[in-house]
């Protein structure tokens, strides 16, 4: 290999990142002055999963108002007070407006840990208590336009990323929530749009902005599929979010800095080759 390639080789893939995060940008559904919230399991989640997202929606260009709701304080190891503050420092290098913006609970309802499977009715009281509109009164005749306090509502999908049963079972209370707050709602458009953050395989969540390639085609694909098919709910629009350079090390940031007693010797690994510091995909899923 000679010299010019040896130097080539550094310009090509910086140059493929930086194409590719601006023309992701593209991509975007009008996520402009949305009241959006981040629903995750544990402090941390935000950083390791969702910081290419957060990093977008919170530009001041855009005027959302972004909140994180955390229904865990990771207290496994009995570390919960501690990692609620870390939770806050990390959302406010995400760019969040304040830490008044995270909400951390700290309930036996949802114990952290890879053996405990929460309700999905119990997240969802939890999203209409937080979340819920004037109308899902009781009292509300059933004629009402359904509405709630949050445009868009974000997590993980059925796959959990990670397979963790508390990452699964925040897709399954959203879900529950919002059909609930459908429920008996014919001809009203759901007030909150649902979007979950894609898993995808082992080999793919460790190649970090190369990723993003694929996530592209695959994205275009599928918006061929939906043009053809009959179901217009088929396919719903891809949101995709590539960090650049400056993002992915403000992403690693929210964890070395904010989130210092997670930081065991292979959430290095993670933060420096996991696709998810740099590329999230989110469905808008139908409800």
């Amino acid at each position: 290999m000679d010299l010019f390639t040896i130097l080539a080789i550094p310009i090509i893939i910086t140059t493929t990142w930086l194409f590719t995060a601006n023309l992701s940008r593209s991509s975007h559904p009008n996520f402009t002055n949305k009241r959006i919230c981040l629903l995750i399991a544990h402090p941390d989640d935000e950083a390791m999963f969702f910081s290419p997202t957060l990093l977008a929606l919170t530009a001041p260009e855009l005027s959302n108002h972004v909140k994180i709701l955390c229904l865990s304080n990771g207290n496994a190891d009995g570390l919960g007070k501690v990692r609620e503050k870390e939770l806050v420092a990390s959302a406010e290098l995400l760019g969040l407006r304040s830490g008044k913006d995270v909400l951390v609970l700290d309930s036996s309802d949802f114990f952290d840990g890879m053996d405990t499977k929460w309700d999905p009715e119990k997240i969802a009281e939890i999203l209409e208590s937080a979340f819920g509109g004037p109308s899902q009164s009781k009292k509300t005749g059933g004629d009402d336009a359904p509405k709630a306090t949050i445009d868009v509502l974000m997590t993980f999908d059925r796959h959990g990323v990670s397979s963790h049963p508390n990452h699964i079972a925040l897709y399954y209370g959203a879900k529950t929530w919002l059909n609930g707050l459908m429920k008996g709602k014919r001809g009203w458009r759901c007030p909150v749009e649902l979007h979950t953050l894609a898993s995808v395989s082992i080999l793919r969540k460790y190649v970090s902005f190369l990723d993003a390639p694929m996530t592209m085609l695959l994205g275009f694909l599928s918006g061929i599929k939906a043009s053809r098919s009959q179901n217009k709910d088929e396919g719903r629009r891809q949101a995709l979010f590539v960090s650049d350079i400056w993002q992915w090390r403000q992403g690693q940031k929210a964890m070395t800095r904010a989130h210092k007693s997670q930081m065991r010797w292979f959430r290095w690994g993670w933060i420096t080759f996991g696709r998810y510091m740099v590329v999230n995909d989110l469905k808008r899923e139908v409800i």
